[in-house]
């Protein structure tokens, strides 16, 4: 699921960790950031961001196990559904209430 929202003051990553999440590196360009659910690696939403003409583009899913086997970048990821479209919102309201 994608959301733009106009670029802020913060950067990508402050403008994240506000939002719980812990950044993880780039990835082909993006900013890589994941938000545990529980205790353990997995399940977490995960979203790879990116400054786009003066507009903050984020794209979340949601990682339900590791890949597979070695080597996969195949998981068990949601890209739509309830629990990203409540997250997806949960976001947008920290971002545009900062």
């Amino acid at each position: 699921m994608q959301l733009k929202i106009p670029k802020t003051k913060n950067n990508i990553i402050d403008l994240l960790r506000s939002a719980g999440y812990s950044y993880r590196g780039m990835n082909n360009g993006d900013f890589g950031f994941i938000k545990r659910i529980g205790l353990n690696e997995y399940p977490h939403y995960h979203i790879y961001a990116r400054v786009e003409n003066n507009n903050v583009v984020m794209n979340l899913h949601l990682d339900q196990k590791k890949p597979s086997y070695s080597g996969s970048a195949a998981h068990g990821g949601e890209y739509d559904g309830e629990l990203v479209e409540k997250e997806m919102e949960r976001i947008k309201l920290l971002i545009t209430n900062n």
